[in-house]
């Protein structure tokens, strides 16, 4: 029995996220029937982690045991050979028996982009959250800085979350301006329900001018959800990568 792992990445646009479910397809799903077809048997993935309705991937990652001998750049070309457009698996790999694409991460980088015209784009729709207003992007980078660091973050928490704890670790985020595009990066050992749309929604605000970056650490501090701002659109967010 082998142990795969698999980097995916895909436009999250027609799929109802990652985890399989009765009431739309995810990408699980797409992958796994895909995959039975390849390996002649039944697939289970072992996902890195849930990404929402919407949200897209470039460094997802999977892994799944197999009886197959077909050699990973067999299964590589004929995955995608199968797979509709907006999937495509870009890496496969033999790990050991141990390797858990959940429980052996060790941290994950998500990124955000903004697009802040007064204008709409086309191009941007599905990839991006329009923000019509002008954004103070130095306020935002200075309310973000404090993000980083061991500590608790309901603030930026769905209600109704079934996790154990809402101490996460925050190794590194950024938000930098490209013309029109505000791109805000973060790098965590985990990551709660709408985290990083709760942390953008507030972030919004405070480039409106309707939080001051002050305030910002003060909804953090809070940790309550209620305080902070809007949950960002999904089409933004892209799960960028999974560090081993």
């Amino acid at each position: 029995m082998r142990n795969i792992k698999i980097t995916v990445e895909y436009d999250g646009t027609g799929y109802h996220g990652w985890q399989r479910q009765p009431n739309g397809i995810s990408i699980q799903e797409v992958l796994e029937n895909n995959l039975a077809l390849i390996t002649n048997g039944t697939v289970r993935l072992i996902g890195s982690g849930r990404t929402d309705t919407g949200v897209h991937a470039v460094g997802q990652v999977a892994n799944f045991k197999t009886e197959t001998a077909t050699e990973c750049q067999g299964l590589l070309k004929g995955i995608n050979s199968l797979l509709p457009p907006d999937v495509a698996v870009i890496d496969v790999i033999d790990v050991g028996d141990e390797f858990h694409a959940r429980y052996s991460a060790k941290s994950k980088v998500y990124i955000y982009k903004i697009y802040n015209s007064s204008v709409r784009s086309p191009l941007y729709r599905n990839y991006s959250w329009h923000v019509f207003e002008e954004l103070d992007v130095k306020s935002m980078q200075k309310a973000s800085s404090c993000l980083v660091g061991t500590r608790d973050f309901s603030s930026f928490c769905a209600a109704g979350s079934d996790a154990k704890t809402y101490t996460r670790t925050v190794l590194d985020c950024s938000i930098v301006e490209e013309t029109s595009m505000i791109i805000f990066t973060i790098e965590a050992d985990g990551f709660l329900r709408y985290m990083v749309r709760n942390i953008i929604g507030t972030l919004v605000d405070v480039g409106k001018g309707r939080k001051t970056p002050e305030e910002f650490m003060e909804v953090m501090d809070s940790k309550d959800r209620t305080n902070a701002g809007i949950t960002a659109p999904p089409q933004g967010l892209v799960l960028k990568e999974v560090k081993y």
